[in-house]
């Protein structure tokens, strides 16, 4: 790509919390609290020495508006639970009733896929820990969706660095067209509908929408993440140098089973923020009326044919509203050049591209992309089972496969049967659910976890905290995410036989 004026978006450093369904199949009544627990435990038991998280940063509460509404509710931080960190620099941890994988920091969407799959590898190893451990009463499954079946739903949260000075409005102002319609290739699938259908053109039932997560939106802008939950989150929480960066925390998206589909949730999400930062979306006429109807409408149509009305009064199909993103990107590529998705510029070109290859299938013909995208691969097995044995969508065994399909076990996934395309390779995965990306500061936590975890008191995104015996703790802050890279620090890693010697030179 050519770059011929400099923009000011910053590299979209990003990463992946996966919010993972359990169930326990051992004697008695299953705890999910407890399951994540002994899950976990097992884990981190079998496979290192367990180092804390550090909660001193710990803030959920901010609002980037500023201001807390009347009645907001922020998440609670449960520091009496199980939350470790690995040393492949990912966080992992029994968040409320489920267990959470949050992978390290991530440079480029492609890293994010790797270290995402990283996470599945994590629960399958911590599914077989528990069991080793605890026989009968550490038998329990691992499913990676977004609902219960019951009206509950858990989340997959993306995260993305962005420039403190950006105002938050534009963010919000054009991130939520994108967030509504992307579902159109991020979706997961899910047979059926948990809170009804009053959003649905002629009132007829949902037997199939694209999204798992999209029914349960109900404002556009907000603080809450389990209740009330908004199409843009407004936690306050940078994980970095308050007075640079913001982290943009993203609660809509589906947790995907499909590689492609997450490739194209982070990469296409990061340049449309990096457009965002740029003011590249100021003239674009692409605000909706009701975002929240919206995105139910876009989910309920697997036909994509429904038309949403813009602030504007036009009315346009979600995948138009795609098409007109990806349009202005292109152009931005070719008058700006995207720098801030790592430093190969084929990274950007190979997530256009794939974007718009994708955006052409699903206007032609969406059952092509069935080895590509989570709901249409879905909906092909499920229609094909149930037209041959004569179903209807509200069979049970319809719900049991939409499951199934999710289920973390190889010999047990209806996903795992599926010749979908894959993007990483297995042995890269094997390696990254213990050694960290090299391009983030997530390599330098991950690299001292390694070698000194019995020296590592407690550590999280921003800094790890040493203790040495006879001296005080000590606290190294790590706020540039981009610092603290294998470019930066593993010749003087290499060089330090203790921690005490890595201190002391750091302090140098």
């Amino acid at each position: 790509m050519r770059t011929s004026v400099t923009g000011v978006a910053i590299p979209k450093v990003c990463g992946i919390e996966t919010e993972y369904g359990v169930h326990g199949i051992g004697p008695g009544d299953s705890n999910p609290v407890m399951a994540s627990s002994l899950l976990i435990n097992a884990y981190v038991t079998e496979a290192q020495r367990q180092v804390g998280w550090d909660f001193v940063d710990e803030s959920p509460g901010n609002d980037a508006r500023g201001f807390g509404p009347e009645g907001a509710m922020a998440p609670e931080v449960e520091t009496h639970l199980v939350n470790t960190v690995l040393t492949n620099g990912a966080r992992y941890y029994v968040d409320h009733a489920h267990p959470e994988y949050s992978s390290p920091e991530c440079a480029t969407p492609l890293q994010v896929v790797l270290y995402d799959r990283a996470g599945e590898v994590i629960l399958r190893r911590s599914m077989e820990a528990a069991e080793r451990a605890y026989g009968a009463q550490g038998r329990i499954v691992v499913y990676k969706n977004n609902s219960d079946r019951k009206g509950n739903s858990y989340g997959c949260h993306e995260n993305y660095l962005m420039d403190r000075d950006v105002p938050f409005p534009r963010i919000a102002r054009y991130i939520t067209p994108h967030f509504v319609t992307r579902i159109i290739y991020t979706g997961s699938g899910k047979v059926g509908s948990e809170v009804g259908n009053r959003e649905r053109r002629d009132g007829s039932r949902v037997d199939y929408q694209i999204s798992q997560r999209a029914e349960f939106f109900e404002e556009e802008v907000g603080l809450e993440t389990t209740l009330k939950r908004p199409i843009v989150n407004t936690r306050d929480e940078p994980h970095a140098d308050p007075q640079k960066y913001r982290r943009l925390h993203v609660i809509v998206g589906d947790a995907n089973m499909s590689e492609v589909a997450t490739y194209l949730k982070v990469g296409v999400t990061a340049l449309v923020l990096t457009m965002i930062e740029d003011d590249w979306l100021e003239r674009a006429d692409l605000v909706l009326a009701a975002p929240v109807k919206a995105f139910r409408q876009v989910s309920y149509d697997p036909s994509l044919s429904t038309l949403l009305e813009l602030a504007s009064g036009r009315r346009v199909t979600a995948l138009e509203i795609q098409w007109e993103l990806l349009d202005l990107a292109r152009k931005y590529a070719l008058e700006r050049g995207i720098t801030t998705l790592g430093e190969d510029p084929e990274t950007a070109r190979g997530v256009l591209d794939r974007w718009e290859s994708t955006l052409s299938s699903l206007e032609s013909d969406p059952e092509t992309l069935d080895r590509q995208l989570d709901w249409v691969a879905k909906r092909k097995l499920l229609q094909a089972y149930r037209e041959r044995h004569g179903l209807s969508w509200d069979a049970h065994q319809l719900a049991a496969m939409d499951l199934q399909y999710h289920d973390l076990r190889p010999e047990k996934s209806l996903f795992a049967r599926l010749p979908m395309e894959k993007l990483v390779d297995p042995d890269e995965v094997g390696r990254a659910t213990t050694e960290p990306p090299p391009d983030t500061r997530a390599y330098f936590r991950g690299k001292c976890l390694q070698r000194w975890a019995g020296a590592v008191a407690a550590a999280n995104w921003d800094s790890l905290v040493f203790d040495l015996g006879s001296d005080p703790l000590r606290r190294v802050p790590m706020m540039e995410p981009l610092r603290g890279t294998a470019a930066h620090v593993e010749s003087l890693l290499a060089g330090c036989s203790s921690p005490a010697e890595l201190l002391e030179k750091l302090g140098s």
